[in-house]
């Protein structure tokens, strides 16, 4: 009997019918194929035995977050056995998913001209955190490591001695998103070839790809990277300021007529005038501007700050903690959180007609069920 689930021509959900093999682990490739799972493919995830996946006793609750509505198969791929059964899964497969470092697949016999043999239309995806070429690529590393090589810590540093933390996993979640595009790109190329292919994407390289509009910057610096640092960290009339109540909010007057609006309302009458009425004249002055407007909005509650200051057209917004989220006004409201046994997650962002209620996912599957 087949592991997967039949095909059927009546769902409605974009992506029915789409079969994906997952033996990816950790965040990044679960992350990108529970996206897949929300839009209504069926996913197997495919674990190596005793364990599985080493975050289901790492942290059961990312695990559970990133594998809700999959099946579990447990797989010896070093095994002669487990691989036959890997391929049989494979020769009915839309997609496949691995994050070994690169290499190991091939060491196991699941190289891309086998798989492609098994299944000329399959899309293979491999995700790494430096690709498989380079001096790089056999290095371990996690999302701070990625965000390093790829220029993002360095450019958000403003201490030296102190490297700025990220409160979300930016190259893993770059990574995975870049991945869920590149997957249905090659889908729909399939479509006109008949033939899969695959696809090796680097954290490092999603990540970094991220950082074109800086470079955009270090050239209006002429190549002085401090002063694009400096340019991009410390904008005039932007920023995160603490009100009189604790609470912090964030101002957003980058354009001329949201500055007009800012230094009228809050108000600060030192930089109305027109020798501040020009971003680029207001650059020069960042750190007072930056002064006065953490000295007004510490003399108010955010709540007053905030509702004058959108009121005005300032683009403004609270600083929401994270377990103030399912609670943010910016998505309460708008059904973009779903129940689950963790509590209140966050469904995939973009509404499709069809599309499976989130609600109705089961909970990640036991091992090997």
């Amino acid at each position: 009997m087949s592991a997967w689930l039949p095909r059927r021509d009546d769902d409605p959900a974009p992506l029915a019918g789409l079969r994906v093999l997952d033996l990816s682990e950790l965040l990044p490739g679960p992350f990108m194929t529970q996206s897949l799972v929300e839009l209504g493919a069926d996913v197997l995830k495919v674990e190596r035995p005793p364990h599985g996946d080493p975050v289901r006793r790492s942290a059961p609750a990312l695990f559970e977050a990133v594998n809700r509505g999959k099946r579990s198969l447990t797989i010896d791929l070093k095994a002669d056995e487990g691989r036959r059964q890997l391929l049989a899964l494979a020769a009915d497969a839309d997609v496949m998913v691995e994050s070994f470092r690169p290499g190991v697949i091939g060491r196991l016999g699941l190289d891309w001209a086998t798989l492609q043999a098994a299944n000329p239309a399959l899309v293979l995806v491999s995700l790494s955190g430096y690709g498989p070429q380079g001096p790089r690529a056999q290095w371990p590393g996690h999302d701070i490591n990625y965000l390093a090589a790829a220029g993002v810590v360095g450019m958000a540093m403003k201490d030296p001695q102190a490297a700025p933390s990220f409160g979300v996993p930016m190259a893993d979640l770059a990574g995975a998103t870049y991945a869920l595009s590149a997957v249905q790109t090659a889908l729909l190329q399939r479509h006109r070839t008949r033939r899969g292919q695959h696809l090796q994407v680097s954290l490092t390289d999603c990540v970094a790809h991220w950082m074109n509009p800086r470079l955009a910057a270090l050239h209006d610096a002429g190549g002085d990277a401090a002063l694009a640092r400096r340019r991009v960290q410390q904008r005039p009339g932007y920023g995160v300021f603490h009100c009189r109540d604790g609470r912090a909010i964030t101002v957003a007057a980058l354009e001329d007529h949201f500055w007009q609006a800012l230094v009228r309302t809050l108000p600060l009458p030192a930089f109305a005038g027109a020798d501040c009425a020009r971003y680029a004249d207001r650059v020069a002055r960042a750190g007072a501007i930056h002064a006065a407007m953490a000295a007004q909005l510490a003399r108010e509650d955010l709540n007053d700050a905030l509702q004058r200051l959108a009121a005005a057209d300032v683009p403004v917004a609270e600083v929401v903690a994270l377990d103030a989220l399912p609670d943010s006004p910016a998505l309460a409201g708008r059904g973009r959180f779903t129940g689950s046994e963790l509590g209140p997650l966050l469904r995939f962002p973009v509404d499709f007609e069809g599309a499976p209620d989130a609600a109705m996912l089961s909970a990640a599957p036991p091992l090997g069920c």
